[in-house]
């Protein structure tokens, strides 16, 4: 069957990632043109990683979303030509495949006795989400549709592409193609099949919220868009991408580095970390055996020398051989640290002791600047980063339970740091990983940022770091201890940091470099195409998720009902009903209050009831529209 594959490709940096070859050549031993049409410009790399596996590459401007990209491609290519395939296959970027070999889809396909066909579909939805009215039809998915020679030919295909409207909106996108495609040639008479039916399912859409299950049904393909939709969707929706993953690991030869290059890239890390739940417990029942040969390097900085023996303490945990670097304000403390005996039975293979050129920056300063050398030797597969942690500022018991947070899911004991080093060894894409954030006796919940964000995108740009940042809380290493891979942070230690760029003593506050650093080490193993994860002891984990979950039972018991992501949409909302109209004194406060309700009401109503927004829309735009006549606006 000669077949021409027409392939829809965007990406707002031009990069194409190498899950998109590898699928272009698999499918090249199936069909015999690839069409790549990109709605994006193109990295010269880029452009040449696909040249060997594509026959024609048209970049255009990203007008009319995916459809208008289809549509020019046809109409470049043209009718007639079509006409000689026997099969055009529309298939676009937003899956990761072959997850199990093209060759099972295509036995499959010609067996159909059909004029169109695809992957996968959609179940019929009642009413219409995207109108609030009607029906959404069943329907072939867009990502994949594969058109035979019968319709090719036809005039209601020519018409259909002729006719097509310009998409302006996702929404239009799902209106007049995705949703529209289907039905509308099975009512002029062709019919059609697909792959993965949604009616084996008990879900509408199986791609997305039964992953795991049409895997075991061998579907080929993998959706992108689980990786960084919102998480509080694969909450109501309890999903678990996580076993999807294992599933393709387990059950498949696709290599699961090629989603992880394209996702770390492309998605923002808490919502990552969260929709695939990067966050392992590891217990202390019994030790394991460690590769002999890995080679650890365990970084201190000690600027309380009275920790010293609780830090070493903990690194004899270390269940195998290990160099200890340690880092320190000042010749003094060098000494006490030196002619401390606990060093001579701290297991380490070899002790360095430094003394940082200028006590600026603290612990940050001391790893980038001091320990840059060793961090960049290429001599170690691992290097736990710690530090003597007192916080003076906080009260005993906050202190004592940040400073067990860092210790406890670092180094708790051998058994445990056994666990942690075998999951990280063995697991070749994570680079980074820290204690989950600390939350009890502390206000970072949603506010972890504090005022370090604007300068933390400012620090990214500087030394090449190009991910998107989270809006709420950053996923980062509180307290700045945590476990790593050197090529996961090597941007961040080639950069040709100064000891003056750090604040001055006791000038350690937020907005200084040193506390944006703290937030960009997970974002710079990300953009290194390293994943980032919380580790935890089965101990901590308990004493955190008893007190987490009664924080969240009384935040939710003061609101009108449970359902989170509603009652955050909400929140959302009213958190700008007035903005800081009152704090400032402003006089047109009523003004601002009755505007700010009015908007409140109108997305509670448009979220919530589509058909009623819709009947209500045009009286609102009359009365709005009176109002502001009458005020004079």
């Amino acid at each position: 069957m000669k077949r021409l594959a027409i392939y829809l490709f965007y990406d707002h940096d031009g990069i194409v990632d190498d899950y998109i070859p590898y699928k272009l050549e698999k499918l090249k031993e199936f069909v015999q043109d690839i069409w790549f049409v990109s709605n994006s410009g193109l990295t010269v790399d880029s452009r040449k990683k696909i040249q060997h596996c594509t026959d024609y590459i048209m970049c255009r401007e990203n007008v009319g979303f995916d459809v208008w990209g289809y549509k020019e491609a046809i109409e470049k290519i043209g009718f007639e030509t079509l006409a000689e395939y026997d099969e055009v296959i529309l298939l676009n970027y937003t899956f990761f495949a072959p997850i199990f070999p093209f060759s099972e889809l295509f036995e499959w396909s010609e067996k159909q006795d059909v004029d169109f066909w695809g992957i996968s579909d959609h179940a019929e939805i009642k009413p219409n989400p995207y109108t609030g009215t009607g029906i959404l039809p069943k329907h072939i998915q867009s990502h994949f549709i594969a058109i035979r020679k019968t319709l090719l030919v036809s005039h209601e295909f020519q018409d259909y592409w002729k006719n097509m409207p310009m998409i302006r909106s996702y929404t239009d996108s799902v209106l007049m193609h995705e949703s529209r495609f289907t039905n509308h040639f099975l009512t002029k008479g062709y019919n059609y099949s697909v792959y993965i039916d949604s009616d084996d399912f008990s879900v509408n859409y199986p791609t997305f919220l039964s992953i795991e299950d049409t895997l075991k049904h061998r579907c080929p393909i993998l959706k992108r868009r689980p990786f960084f939709h919102d998480p509080l969707y694969h909450d109501v929706e309890c999903l678990f991408l996580r076993r999807s993953i294992e599933y393709i690991e387990n059950n498949s030869d696709y290599d699961t580095t090629l989603i992880f290059k394209n996702i770390l890239r492309t998605t923002k890390p808490k919502d990552l970390s969260t929709n695939l739940t990067l966050l392992k417990v590891f217990d202390s029942q019994c030790e394991e055996k460690v590769r002999s040969d890995i080679k650890i390097l365990v970084i201190a900085h000690i600027y309380y020398p009275d920790m010293l023996d609780e830090i070493v303490g903990y690194t004899k945990n270390i269940p195998c051989s290990y160099d200890l670097l340690i880092t320190t304000s000042s010749t003094e403390n060098k000494c006490k640290i030196e002619s401390n005996s606990i060093l001579q039975s701290s297991g380490a293979k070899s002790i360095n002791v430094k003394v940082v050129e200028q006590n600026r920056g603290r612990d940050m300063s001391s790893l980038f600047i001091t320990c840059k050398e060793e961090v960049l030797s290429n001599e170690y597969d691992w290097i736990c980063r710690l530090h003597s942690k007192k916080s003076p500022q906080n009260s005993h018991n906050m202190s004592q339970h940040f400073k067990e947070m860092m210790y406890l899911n670092l180094l708790k004991d051998k058994a445990y740091t056994s666990k942690v080093l075998n999951y990280l060894d063995k697991n070749k894409s994570i680079g980074f990983a820290m204690p989950s954030m600390v939350h009890i006796g502390h206000p970072t919940l949603g506010h972890a940022w504090f005022t370090n964000r604007e300068l933390a995108i400012k620090i990214a740009e500087k030394v090449g770091v190009k991910i998107p940042f989270d809006d709420i809380s950053p996923f980062a290493a509180y307290g700045t201890m945590f476990w790593f891979r050197p090529k996961a942070l090597r941007k961040l230690f080639e950069y040709n940091w100064k000891f003056e760029e750090f604040n001055k003593e006791p000038m350690h506050c937020d907005g200084s470099l040193a506390h944006v650093l703290e937030r960009l080490l997970a974002y710079t193993a990300h953009d290194a195409g390293y994943l980032a994860c919380n580790i935890m002891s089965s101990e901590m984990m308990e004493l955190n998720y008893t007190k987490l979950e009664y924080k969240m039972q009384r935040l939710v018991s003061n609101l009108s009902n449970g359902d989170i992501s509603y009652q955050i949409s909400l929140a959302h909302n009213a958190k700008y009903m007035v903005g800081n109209n009152i704090s400032s004194g402003n006089p047109n406060i009523s003004r601002y209050f009755i505007i700010n309700v009015v908007r409140l009401l109108k997305n509670h109503v448009l979220g919530n009831y589509p058909k009623l927004s819709k009947v209500t829309r045009m009286p609102y735009r009359k009365l709005r529209h009176y109002y502001h006549k009458l005020r004079g606006y």
